[in-house]
């Protein structure tokens, strides 16, 4: 009876161990399309994008961005940097700032510190299956202060 019950705990612990995991990557790794980018900051300050591109011929990737718990009624930007050493290793400065196209474009704040914005960027100066290394920052519009930084993902152009 004892010993069931030990079988009975490890399974449980097993269990909340394999579901507590961090998954983030396994999106990436079946689709190098498709990013699921998280952006963290510090305390519960956080946002998300969802970088998307169809396939189509036009090779545009939408960038579905929201950031929450920051200043509200504020102004904000996205930037990005690439790598073409790819290594997983995200280690470039030279920060785009993105918008609609070649228009910058700021992600407003509401009075609660929460903002969206549909970002584009268009990709078709560069050949399918060009592989790099991309990471991204929110930054404040005021000051350029980063306030959420993304991990380092590995972008493939369809």
């Amino acid at each position: 009876m004892r010993k069931q019950n030990l079988n009975s705990i490890l399974v449980v612990a097993v269990t909340i161990v394999f579901l507590s995991c961090n998954k983030e990557k396994q999106t990436q790794l079946t689709d190098p399309y498709n990013l699921d980018v998280n952006l963290n900051g510090t305390g519960n300050v956080k946002g998300s994008i969802m970088f998307r591109q169809d396939p189509d011929t036009l090779k545009i990737v939408i960038l579905e961005t929201k950031i929450e718990q920051l200043q509200p009624n504020h102004e904000y930007l996205l930037q990005r940097a690439v790598d073409t050493q790819i290594d997983g290793n995200c280690t470039s400065t030279a920060w785009l700032t993105l918008g609609k196209g070649l228009t910058q474009r700021s992600i407003f704040t509401d009075p609660y510190g929460k903002g969206s914005e549909v970002l584009w960027r268009d990709l078709s100066a560069l050949a399918s299956g060009s592989v790099f290394d991309i990471h991204f920052q929110v930054v404040d519009a005021i000051n350029m202060s980063v306030v959420l930084t993304s991990g380092c993902y590995q972008y493939t152009v369809r």
